[in-house]
């Protein structure tokens, strides 16, 4: 019987945890996007511990990439870099578009005006 030279990575496909497989490929893209950045600046992980006044020796554990990164860590990374390391897309309950103006109904805007200037002043009452 022949033993296969890969025990480890035969081990992970039978009994990973895909979910662990996902924060391990989150946090090292977080961690590139830091390094990507620090490059940019020209900053080591010194002059990153200094502007988020933290020791050199915690900066570089966050940079490891298999450090648990809270949130309040990344959004002081993020402050310290001047950029955002993860995006959020706020949730749209309605999405408003322009489809341009119809020909041929100039007093349309007008109409729309008087139209709410004469409900403005009205009262309404609540029925309970």
């Amino acid at each position: 019987m022949k033993k296969s030279n890969h025990n480890i990575t035969d081990w992970l496909d039978q009994y990973g945890d895909p979910e662990i497989d996902k924060f391990v490929e989150k946090n090292l893209a977080i961690t590139e996007k830091v390094r990507v950045a620090m490059e940019a600046k020209g900053w080591k992980s010194q002059d990153l511990a200094k502007a988020m006044d933290k020791t050199p020796s915690e900066v570089s554990k966050w940079l490891s990439g298999m450090h648990n990164l809270t949130l309040k860590s990344i959004i002081k990374m993020e402050q310290a870099l001047g950029i955002c390391l993860v995006h959020t897309e706020p949730i749209k309950q309605y999405e408003y578009v322009y489809l341009g103006t119809i020909k041929g109904t100039e007093d349309y805007a007008q109409k729309v005006n008087d139209y709410h200037e004469s409900y403005a002043d009205q009262a309404y009452e609540i029925a309970l």
